[in-house]
């Protein structure tokens, strides 16, 4: 599946997740960034705010990253949902579209967060066949991106990088590589989150990796004592995490990278100061090309 070209496509730059409290500051002053990407959810119901995003689209690069397709839902995706994110696909011209390996939807009720999957080859042939109804529907590839998980299913046979990989394969669809997602998961199950980077680097080639995204987290105190890492989009991104990016950099090459910040949302200035510890990582890795290259 393969869509045509976007007017403004999504440069190989540092972008900035946009939200709402945004929206005035952005329309007043068109703060530099190279690329923006909202929820297509929070545009759904609300016409006064969908209608600043088309104001604001007409200056930046816009990418789409939804939150309920639910591609891991055994009952399928819902046609209704696809129908309202390609209305604002087709409203809208994103040069990209992604949603998460993951599941919200149970019996018609939609859950608030992204759930796991076990990954077994049935849980394989269900996320390629909703993928590749999504794309039918949508007309175009989508990013599917890998999650935060908190534990291991007994039932996983495949492992997560194998996983995702093989879903690009059987649908064509790619992939949107969250390095803090790595970080999270890693240290959540006692792994070494660098050795789990690599593991990913061996599976993904770079034309599959479409984007990458880039957020902080929250640490918190099980009731045992023991601690757990929430990926909650509410801070900084920290050092570990932006060491495990130059790892995945010096893989992929330069990818468009989105600095994504969803809750506690800081002035617009401290994003666009965070995106520029991005792009000085983008920039870093195209001078070294550069220079292997004269």
């Amino acid at each position: 599946m393969s869509r045509g070209a976007s007017l403004n496509p999504i440069p190989a730059q540092a972008g900035i997740g946009l939200r709402l409290p945004h929206h005035a500051q952005v329309l007043a002053e068109r703060p530099a960034a190279a690329w923006l990407e909202v929820h297509p959810e929070n545009y759904m119901a609300d016409r006064h705010s969908l209608r600043e995003l088309e104001l604001i689209r007409a200056h930046y690069p816009l990418s789409l990253h939804a939150v309920g397709l639910s591609l891991g839902s055994a009952h399928g995706v819902d046609p209704a949902h696809i129908g309202r994110v390609h209305q604002l696909a087709e409203r809208l011209d994103p040069a990209l579209v992604s949603d998460h390996l993951s599941w919200s939807v149970a019996g018609g009720q939609y859950l608030p967060d992204l759930l796991p999957l076990p990954y077994t080859d049935e849980a394989l042939r269900v996320v390629c066949r909703n993928v590749e109804q999504v794309q039918e529907a949508l007309g175009r590839q989508i990013l599917v991106e890998n999650p935060s998980t908190y534990l291991r299913f007994a039932a996983s046979a495949i492992p997560e990088a194998e996983f995702l990989a093989a879903v690009a394969r059987r649908t064509g669809c790619g992939v949107l590589f969250d390095v803090n997602n790595i970080y999270v998961s890693a240290t959540n199950q006692r792994l070494d989150p660098a050795a789990e980077l690599a593991a990913w680097c061996r599976v993904l080639d770079g034309p599959m990796v479409g984007e990458i995204h880039l957020a902080g987290h929250a640490v918190v105190q099980t009731a045992a004592g023991a601690e757990l890492r929430i990926d909650d989009h509410g801070d900084h991104v920290c050092a570990a995490v932006w060491a495990l990016y130059e790892q995945a950099l010096a893989h992929l090459g330069p990818r468009p990278t989105l600095l994504e910040w969803d809750t506690r949302v800081p002035a617009f200035a401290v994003l666009q100061a965070e995106a520029a510890l991005a792009q000085s990582r983008l920039d870093a890795v195209q001078e070294r090309a550069y220079a292997c290259a004269v």
